[in-house]
């Protein structure tokens, strides 16, 4: 089993040799072989997701980054490999989108007539919005795995949440994120409320508004609350509740390591997969058989 300190302390000291120094993110030393490695293209670069997960994919034995997409970076380099602005030019087994949400759609139409297996860690996915992509990815070509949380400990939270649900009468989601994030609430946010509701959590509505909003957004019967503040990278809290008893379940990222894990996870269990996934429980399902 990975010891998830030493992988982020790893990350981290690759990371710092790799991008900020400059060092070529290709060609890094590997002992799984050629023939095992899964060749990476990473769609976002330099995106802080983007980042986080090449300084990943340059420190493993088994994936091998190839090719970097941004079409308003074309011709520029980054750790030492050329940025591609034409989706025609990127060849690969896995492409990992790490875009704006008012172009994922059309990345992940490019990536799926090239027939290229994709990982998506965009936010902002609403079930209308996976509901087409799967429509146009179809289930026999290659796999889409689209997740909106990498971070293992925000999975299981989502988890636990799911678990918790059906044993009180009511539920609120309060997520922070840094403040200029593009999209409101958090793809973790939507996907944690639409995981009660189905478990049959749902909020009290009892209370009137005297300020349109001041009640939050509703998910699927979940009040959700969005908070955008600086010096926050991630944070979620869930809160439970009945009579005579309070539950919190509290997820805090404090940096873009914390989803690198699960990136390469995703990675690895999309190469061998078909049609459309949504969430990390099946990659980590997979990974611990």
């Amino acid at each position: 089993m990975v010891d998830p300190v030493r992988s982020s302390l790893h990350v981290i000291a690759i990371r710092q040799r790799a991008i900020v120094s400059d060092i070529p993110l290709q060609g890094h030393p590997n002992t799984a072989g050629a023939a095992q490695m899964i060749r990476v293209a990473i769609s976002g670069i330099p995106g802080r997701l983007a980042t986080a997960t090449a300084a990943g994919i340059a420190a493993s034995d088994d994936l091998d980054l190839v090719a970097l997409y941004n079409p308003n970076r074309g011709g520029d380099t980054f750790g030492g490999m050329p940025i591609s602005a034409n989706h025609d030019e990127i060849e690969c087994d896995v492409v990992f989108e790490s875009t704006d949400p008012t172009v994922v759609m059309d990345n992940l139409r490019a990536w799926r007539k090239a027939g290229l297996h994709a990982v998506v860690g965009t936010s902002g996915f609403t079930r209308e919005r996976l509901d087409e992509v799967r429509s146009f990815w179809g289930e026999d070509g290659p796999g889409c795995l689209i997740a909106p949380n990498f971070s293992i400990g925000a999975v299981l939270m989502m988890r636990f949440s799911e678990l918790a649900a059906p044993h009180f009468t009511g539920v609120e989601v309060v997520e922070r994120h840094h403040h200029d994030k593009p999209d409101a609430p958090s793809g973790t946010a939507i996907a944690t409320a639409a995981r009660i509701a189905a478990a049959g959590g749902s909020s009290h509505e009892e209370s009137s508004e005297l300020v349109a909003g001041s009640r939050g957004a509703k998910v699927e019967g979940v009040r959700v609350h969005s908070l955008r503040l600086e010096a926050t990278l991630s944070n979620q809290e869930v809160a439970f509740s009945k009579s005579g008893e309070l539950l919190s379940i509290h997820h805090v990222g404090t940096e873009y390591t914390s989803f690198v894990d699960g990136a390469l996870l995703a990675i690895r269990y999309i190469a061998d997969t078909k049609g459309v996934t949504v969430g990390l429980d099946a990659a980590i399902e997979a990974a611990a058989r």
